[in-house]
């Protein structure tokens, strides 16, 4: 199960380096609490996916180390006391190890655990990207497109395209938290050995799996089937003064100033421009020079929102040549 879910999660990795390939150079705006923030690649934030679905795989990986001990030769809870040699059954059969406990062995359902876990955060990130795109596909955001593939009509509205299968992913985490905290509930109280209880264990696994299964097939479809609507994403981030943050660490680099007082500074310019109704880039150097009087007309790059974007060189950050060798280091991991 574990391997079929990671297969499907490959091909999620594939599709959303596929789009973010394709829209290194795609400006939208950074949010933070839903507002705009600071300026960002579309790719960038896409490789933030990337790096969770990741984590997810390396986790259903885990999940392999803990059932790669074979527990045949345990018998009801003791042992046995026929002459068997557990370590060739487990050479034989392919396991890492033999079990060290028989009645650890029998009472063991960690891996259960561990599986419907994996499993809960997975649908938890799809839950959390639907939600994303949800908002992103609304009229009050309208920065991705999403294909008559993947959306539904109403039954009355006929001009609507609903996110009916970004909805449906969202809701499904609810039932892979349903099981995985059915499962602990029925460990809870147990004590050790065998008991008719953990017989549910195979049918919660199985649900899981169906469910994980299907939300990540479905979920590669969407990625196939959506685009970011580019102009829309540059007009967003171009409200906002979302380079003022820029602008701060422009003057605590250059001006000598803590980063508090920049901060001060820089909020009393955004005041001005807000006063003004004009943006960052349309202020005056004279109106700009009563606030910080060491300001010149070189600081007017620093709104540009390519340069704002390329600034951000750390290892990790949304500069264009960053996210290039990241996608090019996921497509050789792949």
């Amino acid at each position: 199960a574990t391997i079929e879910i990671n297969k499907q999660i490959d091909k999620i990795l594939k599709s959303t380096l596929k789009v973010a390939e394709k829209n290194i150079e795609t400006i939208m705006p950074g949010f933070t609490h839903l507002k705009n923030a600071q300026p960002i690649s579309f790719a960038h934030y896409l490789m933030a996916y990337v790096e969770m679905f990741s984590r997810d795989k390396k986790r259903f990986f885990n999940n392999l180390e803990s059932l790669n001990e074979n527990p045949l030769g345990v018998a009801a809870l003791t042992g046995t006391s026929f002459n068997i040699d557990r370590y060739y059954t487990t050479k034989k059969l392919g396991f890492k190890t033999p079990t060290n406990n028989s009645v650890d062995t029998v009472s063991d359902r960690d891996f259960v655990v561990d599986f419907l876990y994996s499993v809960s955060v997975c649908s938890m990130h799809i839950s959390r990207v639907a939600e994303e795109l949800i908002i992103w596909n609304s009229d009050g955001f309208n920065i991705i497109k999403l294909s008559d593939k993947v959306v539904t009509g109403s039954s009355i509205m006929p001009q609507k395209k609903n996110p009916d299968l970004l909805e449906y992913l969202r809701g499904k985490s609810g039932i892979t938290y349903g099981n995985l905290f059915s499962m602990l509930t029925i460990l809870k109280g147990l004590p050790l050995s065998y008991f008719k209880d953990l017989q549910d264990d195979k049918e919660i696994i199985f649900k899981s799996y169906d469910t994980i299964i299907n939300c990540l097939k479905i979920f590669d479809e969407i990625l196939k089937n959506f685009s970011p609507n580019k102009n829309k994403m540059l007009e967003l981030a171009n409200n906002g003064y979302i380079t003022a943050t820029d602008l701060a660490d422009y003057l605590v680099k250059n001006h000598t100033m803590s980063f508090r007082e920049a901060y001060q500074k820089t909020a009393a310019i955004v005041n001005l421009a807000e006063k003004r109704n004009k943006k960052l880039e349309e202020l005056d150097i004279n109106e700009l020079k009563k606030i910080e009087p060491k300001l010149t007309n070189e600081v007017l790059k620093i709104f540009d929102l390519k340069n704002s974007i390329n600034s951000k060189k750390s290892y990790g950050g949304t500069a264009f040549d960053n996210i290039k060798k990241m996608i090019l280091k996921y497509k050789k991991q792949l």
